[in-house]
């Protein structure tokens, strides 16, 4: 009689843009399904950040147990590699406990590192090379160094934010130091998990309107109290005080605008921001199976969970199709 091999241990994520309901989704599903969660956003990480990151609240953290949140301090980043070590840790151990692992969150670049399993490019950070790009993103703007990511890399400024410079600048870095695109550099190998990839959607006026309520609740549960306190403790040119809200409300409290205006200014980001987050997240990606929950319920999302779990310990699961680019690329 020969024995079948053990099948490979199911990773389950969860994706889609801010404020379509991923946490509720999450915590439902990890609570039905002996889970537990791994934060997946590039935020999220940086302690004291809570209320502008839409961090899980104490009773969710006790309803289920939640990793990779509060990582280091905001002026010490983290970097890309770093966070994916981390995360196969994290997903180990709970893979260890016997529990399902749900890696959640809607930073693009963080899913899919974990997902794709990406051998992040070599070049360590040059601090030197560093302070030069941040010294001529100051004098000429940060989008002169886009532009020129665009012209170098394409295929990298298509995935990076124009906003974020961090980003911006490490991929130029990285092309400066080894003399490939930054693109190229990023070969794949996957990891020992049968992925399973639920992608969560909304129709965008529903999405707005969510935004909206959203900002508005961070406001009334202290978001500028809490920039007041981070900015007694670290400079406003930090790339974690420039992220989304807390570069707004900095605005405020530096006297530069009202707070009426900082609130329609973080309002408008977001949703700027959900449009590059589908472009990370496409709805027309086969790996990704799709739910609008302006119709379709937790129940739902459940049961064709179940189903797809049911598969995996049978070893029937598919293999992760190749990202769509890399489909069009081939042609």
């Amino acid at each position: 009689m020969t024995l079948r091999p053990d099948p490979p241990r199911p990773l389950v994520v969860i994706v889609g843009p801010t404020a379509v309901g991923k946490s509720e989704v999450a915590l439902a599903l990890a609570e039905r399904f002996n889970g537990e969660i791994l934060s997946a956003d590039s935020r999220q990480i940086y302690r004291g950040m809570d209320i502008g990151t839409a961090k899980p609240t104490p009773e969710e953290r006790a309803r289920v147990p939640h990793h990779l949140i509060d990582l280091t301090d905001p002026d010490r980043p983290l970097t890309l590699a770093e966070y994916q070590r981390l995360a196969y840790a994290a997903i180990d151990e709970v893979h260890r406990r016997g529990r399902l692992p749900f890696l959640v969150g809607g930073t693009g670049l963080y899913v899919w590192a974990v997902v794709e399993g990406w051998q992040i490019p070599p070049a360590p950070p040059d601090p030197v090379l560093r302070q030069a790009l941040e010294e001529r993103a100051r004098r000429e703007g940060s989008l002169a160094l886009y532009e020129e990511l665009q012209r170098r890399d394409p295929e990298a400024a298509a995935r990076i934010d124009p906003r974020n410079v961090r980003r911006v600048i490490r991929a130029l870095e990285v092309c400066y130091r080894t003399g490939q695109p930054f693109s190229a550099q990023r070969r794949k190998q996957p990891p020992p998990y049968r992925t399973i990839l639920i992608g969560l959607t909304r129709p965008r006026a529903e999405l707005y309107r969510r935004i909206d309520e959203r900002v508005d609740r961070m406001i009334a549960q202290g978001l500028v109290e809490e920039v007041r306190r981070l900015a007694e403790r670290y400079p406003w040119d930090l790339p974690a005080m420039t992220g989304l809200g807390y570069r707004q409300i900095g605005a405020y409290l530096r006297g530069e605008i009202p707070l009426e205006e900082a609130v329609r200014r973080i309002k408008a980001a977001t949703r700027t921001f959900v449009h590059h987050q589908y472009n990370w997240f496409r709805l027309s990606d086969p790996r990704i199976r799709w739910f609008d929950l302006s119709h379709q319920t937790v129940e739902e999302i459940a049961g064709w969970l179940a189903g797809e779990l049911r598969r995996e310990a049978e070893g029937e699961g598919p293999a992760l199709p190749p990202h769509p680019s890399e489909a069009e690329d081939s042609g």
